[in-house]
């Protein structure tokens, strides 16, 4: 710090400012600093930069709004879900250590839990919806001992505790799948939390901007631990946030100092570094730093050395004060300045340990919640300290070991019980019993009276809401009817069916159109003008295109989210819009478009997560393939995008070649999610490769084919001794039209051709059946739909696609035939179509190839044909593998 050259004309301007503060208030004098920063920035006088406030708690605790309620009854529910928490954990591990378990994340924030469920978090009700909460994912058994209180849940529910599979018992972590009418969001996957409860606060403005949902005082709530702020998602999209001002939107991060293996920042101050994160974002910040047993202090601290103390200290001194005592505490942290040890020289050494955290103060935590909610313009995190593995004894208290211990000695129970006053005997303890008062007792009446007072019980969630009349394929008639002489890409053709479905009466206000930053690429930007971008501000300037007829035109009440380049933030969008039946009571029908390579590659936590949460809604990959992005290299071309989509067990996935196959697959996926409410998402695969779409086939076969997954798309009734089936998916079933005809004019060799639209849905089928059979052995044994469509076809089969190999390989075990797949395993790399199919050898020749070499397997042709081919179509048999090139 700078020597102070002038003491008495500091001190001078020092009493003005206090002057100031005393009789003209806060206000005032912010506007005075306000006018002398201005001034000096304008001389060039450079201002002392500080985004951060001292280590001390926000709101003054002479501002602090009072909690209303009853503090002795409130710690009694608090003390008791505490314990079944720990009792629940304690008794699954007696049963089974290795089912594991975490108790100290929710040991650390009980308080703040307790005080959202008492005051704040509002459930749904007749007339409003409910707050949406974003519950940290190892802080599960509080939640579930609160509900059992409650009486939402059963003793033997909480005592198959991570024993799902007969049925009785509860998900280790918040998981919609496994419990749906109880969790609303998976979390446990950390970082994803924040991310989607941004989305879902966006996503929840958007609705009301376009009048689907009223404005009204509900919040996203979003419990997050500080170590799992170093997550790059946890913090991505806060600028977000603090740019559309999201006051419908609460973070609380629970600081307790720890991660799993130790401190989260041993050598600095994790508050401080997100508080100064989050203000710089635009966010309102509140930090509740020490609780009321401090506010004498505070007041005796006259000279600042307290606060000098606190500010100087790191995160590892304070967590080695609170594992290690009262007495370290006086001579590692007051005994460093005599003048601070002097304030607490009338204080015994419990009294110093005592000396209790802002998280853990109800008081503290109740006036920062009360800002929060009445706080407007600004979405608010609140930094709350806590200690990990709270009054869990010297074995977990502030240890770095606290995350993983999930079972107390007898000691340490006897602590606990006595310290929350729990009536269980000694001769009880090792069973570690559950207990809860009797339903009329005052805890359980205090209880539900403050729940029904907020609307009722949270966390629950809604499983269905209303159904959605689906257009008739023939709304679709533009791609149907195929596409004439002109040559369009399956992408093109993509958008020809949304357009159809937003200009749809019943449906089309329902679209949620989402793109990152790619609407140009994907031919979408005829609906800026048509449909507006969503913006929270509306559009303040005239766009530089104003005057063309496809202009970027931003709208309050836009209909396409545009999330800029950000895969994640896109995807974090359609999972809220996805999940709107269930969130806010209004189904939403949301379209997600993006560049293959950068969908389920980059944000495959979040897909994995859209099946958890049981979103509903479309996940488009353009230019999709290997082969087809020619020019655009090895990061951009998607070979495997397939692969990852069939690990969703609920993700229905499909690669269409053709207009008609693409408006069957969305019409039915409709159908499903938004008539039927089946708990499924789509990925569909389009290309920017541009071709003749023929028009629809006539029949209701080759509808029922195109949804399973197969159907013969040419059959070729010519006799022949030689003839094959061919299969292809995509653009690459070109490759294998071209290739049936080489073979018919150059080797008599007749073909069968085969559109597989999705060699996942019929792998899933496959195995299906194969189950049933082993299931069933006394029983006829059933047909996969694959054998059905081949097993009365004549040769073997060849198929090939734009991804790897295995995609098509999966249905191997189901062919009726020898059976040969191609496809485009190893890295892309920038070249024409032409080139890259040939060096991935899934063009035509290579199908050729391919198709004769299966028929030498079958004994029905010499190996000298199959090369003699190669030599004709100029294949190097000694050419490296592009697996490994």
């Amino acid at each position: 710090m700078q020597k102070d050259v002038d003491p008495i004309e500091t001190q001078e301007w020092l009493d003005a400012l206090d002057s100031v503060l005393e009789s003209e208030g806060e206000d005032r004098a912010h506007y005075l600093l306000t006018r002398l920063a201005r001034r000096a920035t304008r001389t060039g006088t450079q201002i002392p930069y500080a985004i951060n406030t001292p280590y001390r708690n926000t709101i003054p605790s002479a501002k602090e709004a009072r909690m209303p309620g009853d503090l002795f009854m409130e710690r009694r529910i608090r003390s008791i879900v505490r314990w079944n928490a720990l009792a629940m954990v304690m008794r699954a591990n007696k049963r089974d250590p290795d089912l594991g378990g975490h108790i100290s994340s929710f040991s650390s924030g009980a308080t703040l839990y307790d005080i959202g469920f008492n005051y704040f978090f509002k459930g749904p009700s007749d007339g409003q919806e409910g707050d949406l909460i974003y519950f940290q994912g190892h802080s599960s058994p509080g939640i579930y001992s609160r509900a059992f209180l409650e009486g939402r849940l059963t003793e033997e529910q909480l005592d198959n505790f991570r024993r799902e599979v007969d049925g009785k018992g509860l998900p280790s972590y918040p998981h919609p799948k496994l419990k749906p009418d109880f969790w609303q969001f998976p979390t446990v996957s950390m970082g994803l939390g924040p991310l989607q409860a941004i989305y879902q606060a966006h996503f929840m403005k958007y609705l009301e901007n376009r009048d689907f949902s009223p404005v009204n005082q509900r919040k996203v709530w979003a419990f997050l631990g500080d170590g799992e702020m170093d997550e790059p998602e946890s913090l991505g999209a806060i600028g977000l946030a603090g740019r559309e001002k999201l006051d419908n939107l609460i973070f609380v991060v629970n600081c307790n100092l720890q991660r799993l293996d130790g401190p989260v920042r041993g050598n600095g101050k994790i508050m401080q570094e997100l508080e100064g994160q989050f203000r710089g974002a635009g966010w309102n910040v509140i930090k509740v730093v020490w609780g009321r047993h401090w506010d004498p202090l505070f007041a005796q601290d006259k000279s600042g050395i307290m606060q000098q103390r606190m500010d100087e200290c790191v995160d590892g001194d304070y967590q080695n004060c609170k594992a290690k005592g009262g007495a370290f505490t006086r001579e590692h942290f007051f005994g460093k300045y005599p003048e601070l040890k002097e304030m607490v020289a009338h204080l015994s050494d419990d009294d110093i340990f005592n000396l209790n955290r802002g998280g853990h103060d109800p008081y503290k935590v109740y006036a920062a919640y009360h800002a929060a909610v009445n706080h407007r313009g600004q979405p608010t995190v609140i930094l709350a300290k806590t200690v990990k593995g709270y009054a869990y004894g010297e074995s977990a208290e502030a240890a770095n070991t606290s995350h993983s211990v999930k079972k107390l000695s007898l000691n340490d129970l006897k602590a606990f019980r006595d310290r929350f006053d729990i009536p269980v005997k000694d001769d009880e303890l090792n069973n570690v019993p559950y207990y809860r008062p009797d339903p009329d007792s005052p805890e359980m009446v205090y209880m539900r009276k403050r729940r029904e007072s907020l609307g009722g019980f949270v966390p629950q969630r809604r499983i269905n809401s209303k159904s959605l009349e689906i257009p008739a394929l023939s709304a679709f008639e533009a791609v149907t009817k195929g596409s004439g002489e002109r040559e369009i890409s399956s992408t093109m053709a993509y958008v020809r069916v949304l357009s159809a479905l937003v200009k749809d009466k019943q449906i089309g206000k329902h679209l949620v159109p989402i793109v990152p930053d790619e609407a140009r690429t994907f031919g979408m930007e005829g609906m800026f003008r048509q449909l507006g971008i969503y913006s929270s501000e509306g559009q303040l300037y005239e766009p530089m295109d104003s005057d063309q007829v496809m202009f970027y035109k931003e709208d309050k009440k836009g209909q396409i989210l545009e999330e800029g380049i950000n895969e994640a933030g896109a995807h974090a969008a359609w999972i809220a819009a996805g999940t709107s039946y269930s969130c806010n009571n209004v189904p939403m029908i949301p379209f997600y478009t993006f560049y293959s390579m950068f969908g389920l590659q980059r944000t495959g936590d979040l897909a994995w997560a859209s099946g958890d949460i049981q979103a509903r809604g479309f996940l488009i990959g353009a230019t999709a393939g290997r082969t087809t992005l020619n020019g655009e290299g090895l990061q951009h071309q998607d070979g495997h995008s397939h692969i990852l989509a069939s690990t969703i067990p609920n993700c229905v996935s499909y690669d269409p070649t053709y207009g008609y196959e693409m408006a069957v697959i969305i019409q039915d996926g409709l159908r499903r999610m938004m008539q039927e409410q089946e708990n499924v998402f789509y990925y569909i695969t389009a290309m920017n490769e541009a071709y003749v779409h023929p028009a629809l086939p006539e029949g209701d076969a080759v509808i029922e084919g195109i949804i399973k997954g197969l159907y013969c798309f040419e059959e070729n009734s010519r006799k022949s001794k030689l003839k094959v089936q061919l299969m292809g998916s995509g653009t690459i079933l070109n490759e294998v039209r071209a290739a049936a005809e080489i073979l018919r004019d150059e080797f008599k060799v007749e073909s069968d051709i085969w559109s597989a639209t999705s060699f996942n849905e019929l792998r899933r089928e496959g195995m299906d059946v194969e189950r049933w059979n082993l299931m069933h052995p006394t029983e006829e044994p059933r047909e996969s739909y694959v054998t059905q469509c081949l097993k009365n076809r004549q040769g073997p089969v060849i198929a090939a696609t734009d991804y790897m190999k295995v995609y098509a390989d999966q249905i191997r075990d189901f062919v009726p035939a020898t059976f040969i797949s191609l496809g485009t395993d190893g890295f892309g790399r920038s070249d024409t179509r032409k080139k890259l199919r040939e060096f991935f050898e899934v063009d035509r020749y290579f199908i050729v190839v391919a198709a004769l070499y299966a028929l030498k397997q079958d004994g029905l042709v010499k190996g000298d044909l199959v090369a003699k081919a190669m030599k004709k179509f100029n294949i190097d048999p000694n050419k490296p593998n592009p697996l490994y090139c």
